[in-house]
């Protein structure tokens, strides 16, 4: 079977697809000013979804996020879902969303054949939480959480990005939030962008100091399976949710990288923070997967060992809606 690997043997089973740029929230660490919508007009169609995630499935990948922006914008979501479920090698269909129409939508995702849920909560005090987002919808995002961990989803996870100055003190309210919860819970460090530099300054703290203490108080971390993200898995027997930590500015944070990312508008990224990105939206007009997949494989072997965090540099992405974080 033929594989996406690269220079350094890592191997790509993970597929991150961004449906739309535009989101509903006005997120202070992502889009304060809003998205640009003029880049709706370009988002890639059902067919090229099809034909694309086919060329990906043909080399090994087996798991397709769906990301955005807010991809519930998106009126085709179900028929997306659906078309990425139904092509042959293609394990797990999950999706990353703001929440905001968690309790309307859910039986139709379960349905269309979605696995996994991801949920953005970056704070647990509504005030602070509207303060970060500009929506007041905390308490039904929760109540759609507990929805989704009703309908029995193989995985609910809920995304907090880092923030000093909002949610650095608030540790103890989400270990409470996942005691009696089956939700894993993602502590996210805050990422630097072209756009956000004064903000990361302000804002960013290591999740280093809330690993030690999980291990401090009987956490035990796990171990990641293939096509799993990047975070550090803990758990701990007293708590039904489990816990995880983003860290890309950690040693080694990119020595087992296995995703690939590609944009609503049909472009290919190696990395979430790489200067070019290769436009490969004309290998999805055809129904012939080879050429796609020669060009993947072609590309994949310009990836870089690393990210360019460590030295500032935060490549070309502008903003974390860009590209699905």
């Amino acid at each position: 079977m033929k594989t996406l690997q690269d220079r350094f043997a890592r191997r790509f089973t993970y597929l991150r697809l961004s449906l739309t740029e535009s989101c509903n929230f006005r997120c202070d660490y992502c889009l304060p000013d809003g998205p640009d919508c003029s880049s709706r007009k370009h988002e890639i169609t059902v067919p090229e979804i099809r034909r694309l995630v086919t060329a990906f499935a043909k080399l090994g990948t087996t798991k397709i996020r769906l990301t955005g922006g807010e991809p519930c914008l998106r009126r085709d979501l179900t028929e997306v879902i659906e078309t990425c479920k139904s092509v042959p090698g293609i394990e797990k269909v999950a999706i990353t969303t703001n929440g905001y129409r968690l309790q309307r939508d859910l039986p139709d995702w379960k349905a269309a054949g979605v696995d996994a849920i991801n949920v953005s909560i970056d704070s647990l005090d509504p005030s602070t939480f509207h303060l970060i987002t500009g929506q007041n919808k905390l308490e039904q995002i929760i109540e759609g959480i507990d929805q989704a961990v009703a309908m029995d989803f193989a995985k609910v996870k809920v995304n907090t990005v880092l923030l000093r100055q909002y949610n650095g003190g608030e540790l103890p309210q989400f270990l409470d939030f996942i005691k009696q919860r089956n939700v894993a819970l993602r502590f996210i460090e805050l990422m630097r962008t072209s756009d956000n530099v004064a903000y990361y300054n302000k804002h960013h703290f290591s999740g280093e100091n809330i690993k030690q203490r999980l291990l401090a108080e009987g956490w035990s971390q796990q171990q990641r399976a293939n096509n799993d993200g990047p975070a550090q898995e803990f758990s701990h027997p007293d708590y039904a949710g489990q816990m995880g930590l983003i860290m890309p500015y950690s040693r080694d944070f990119c020595d087992d990288c296995n995703r690939l990312r590609v944009s609503s508008r049909g472009q290919l990224f190696l990395c979430l923070f790489t200067e070019k990105h290769q436009d490969i939206r004309d290998y999805l007009q055809s129904d012939d997967p080879e050429p796609l997949m020669q060009a993947l494989q072609n590309n994949v072997l310009f990836k870089e060992a690393t990210h360019g965090l460590h030295d500032g540099n935060s490549g070309a992405t502008r903003n974390l809606a860009m590209i699905g974080g």
